[in-house]
């Protein structure tokens, strides 16, 4: 008999932790950035430690699992988990050349590269309402890109290039949401992250090495370790982790368009503590943004209503 996972509140619980965590992570980002740490080896160094911290989990408690996965599982694993190195490659890079209020926004324009590769790579069906909230979304994130910086930059000589690379960031992290949501069927979600994290600080590393960025490691200050360390914990074990939880329960496009809360909270934060104040119409979009959150979250909460089907098992967590 075929298996259905109906969801309670615990996913959207996770989303919601999740995206505060998550939230903390330009401006923690900015920190390090400060202390002198380069961008390749603050993203080599997130999903490093965070592998670190759960590897003696995962093994304790999901090791024969994990010997009995297939090879497209593992193959598929290393495809996100490379896809996920991009993503933070490109949007931990951007953060030098362009503000927190427009770096968020643009890599959390994926959910259009979602909607448009989901129906062709997993045959997910979108409804109406999701679409019409996604196009809100984009509405409210254009409206915040184009409307005014918001703050000064580490670096200022490149400011499109910080654009291009955080929309690079969105392109990589809208795939990565679209295998998880293949692989999640199937498997847990600690198993699932080891994975993910595991191939993903394998690439990075790789390519901290390959740039030379990873010579500046013995000459960090302990400030520059510190807050390279809350990014792994924060952001990359609390954040993405509640988000690969969510996964398993909800549609790519819904997950991938709760995280377009995050330039709001980030954007909060930064008022706080970076001194980035935004522009009016910027508010405009961070409202659309939210108005989109509640139609997209409706029309999930309907889609997953279990339907009457005597062959199916329902798998209540």
């Amino acid at each position: 008999m075929a298996e259905v996972r109906i969801a309670t509140w615990r996913p959207f619980m996770a989303l919601a932790v999740g995206l505060l965590a998550a939230s903390s992570s330009s401006i923690l980002i900015r920190y390090a950035q400060n202390e002198s740490a380069p961008s390749l080896l603050i993203a080599a160094w997130r999903v490093t430690v965070a592998v670190l911290i759960l590897t003696p989990f995962v093994w304790a408690r999901h090791a024969a699992e994990l010997r009995a996965l297939k090879a497209w599982q593992i193959g598929l694993a290393v495809v996100s988990g490379v896809f996920l190195a991009a993503h933070f490659g490109t949007w931990i890079t951007s953060l030098e050349y362009t503000s927190v209020l427009i770096s968020a926004t643009l890599v959390t324009t994926n959910p259009l590269i979602v909607a448009l590769l989901t129906p062709l790579l997993l045959r997910d069906k979108l409804s109406a309402q999701t679409l019409g909230a996604i196009f809100l979304a984009i509405v409210g994130g254009v409206i915040i890109s184009f409307a005014g910086d918001a703050g000064s930059a580490p670096r200022q000589d490149a400011p499109l290039l910080g654009a291009l690379l955080s929309f690079l960031g969105a392109v990589a992290v809208a795939v990565y949401y679209i295998i998880g949501r293949k692989l999640r069927a199937d498997l847990k979600a600690l198993p699932y992250i080891w994975l993910v994290y595991g191939s993903a600080a394998i690439a990075l590393i790789a390519a901290t090495a390959f740039s030379g960025q990873g010579g500046a490691l013995p000459d960090l200050s302990a400030e520059a370790f510190f807050w390279m360390t809350l990014v792994a914990i924060f952001p990359q074990l609390i954040g993405h982790s509640s988000f690969n939880y969510a996964l398993g329960y909800l549609s790519a496009a819904f997950v991938s368009l709760v995280v377009l809360g995050e330039p709001i909270l980030s954007t909060v934060f930064a008022v706080f503590l970076l001194n980035e104040l935004p522009q009016p119409l910027q508010l405009v979009g961070s409202g659309l943004i939210l108005i989109a959150l509640f139609i997209a979250s409706r029309a999930e909460v309907r889609a997953m209503r279990p339907k009457a089907e005597p062959e199916q098992v329902l798998v209540v967590d």
